[in-house]
């Protein structure tokens, strides 16, 4: 039986990201995509994940799985605890894309660096790095930065602005840490222009990577 993964967006400019991933980390799993951008529009509205936000994000988990999803990704860092939420609920695998890259930072260094362009993607990525230590037996200390106004530029259409800003940050925190997270998908374009003197990892290669061994084994 072909597997069929159902990946949840809350932004369209992942679509093709993850198109890409898929094609060279799962030939041959079939894959659909659900985009509601309204999930990170109200989150940041609010400030942070509201449970009727969670509920919705439920639902879309639902959706994929009725649409015959075998393993579900979700792409978005910032609703993460409400992908964590609807996993008893579904009887498939369910994926928050950020997972994968928070275990390999624990598995890489003690001193970890969290870097992100929203502050309602930075605490749920640094809570989840602190929980995957935890459940690794791992004592970390982490360093959580925020990159001011990068964010509102990707979205105004001024991605230099955006990669400028995250590649500064990324030189700062390089030479504080021994490992750096960035906390959303938008950024890992970011990761390779930069020379870092410690690891910068980004979650959606490290998902895929996950994925195909999960699917392939």
């Amino acid at each position: 039986m072909t597997a069929t993964l159902g990946l949840v967006h809350t932004s369209a400019t992942l679509v093709p990201v993850f198109a890409e991933l898929c094609a060279r980390h799962l030939p041959g799993v079939e894959t659909f995509n659900i985009v509601d951008d309204s999930l990170i529009k109200n989150t940041i509205a609010a400030g942070r994940l509201t449970p009727a936000t969670a509920r919705r994000v439920a639902g879309h988990i639902g959706s994929a799985e009725a649409a015959g999803a075998s393993h579900i990704l979700v792409t978005c860092s910032s609703i993460g605890p409400a992908v964590e939420a609807a996993e008893p609920l579904t009887g498939v695998p369910v994926l928050r894309v950020d997972r994968p890259m928070a275990d390999s930072a624990v598995a890489l260094g003690r001193r970890v660096g969290v870097l992100a362009t929203l502050s309602t993607t930075l605490e749920p990525t640094a809570d989840l790095v602190r929980r995957r230590a935890l459940a690794a037996g791992a004592e970390i200390s982490l360093e959580a930065r925020l990159c001011e106004g990068a964010f509102e530029a990707l979205m105004s259409g001024d991605a230099a602005t955006h990669d400028a800003r995250v590649a500064g940050a990324l030189s700062e925190l390089g030479g504080q840490v021994d490992v750096i997270v960035l906390a959303q998908a938008s950024m890992a374009r970011v990761a390779g222009t930069v020379e870092v003197p410690v690891p910068v990892l980004a979650s959606p290669p490290l998902a895929m990577e996950h994925l195909a061994k999960e699917l392939h084994a």
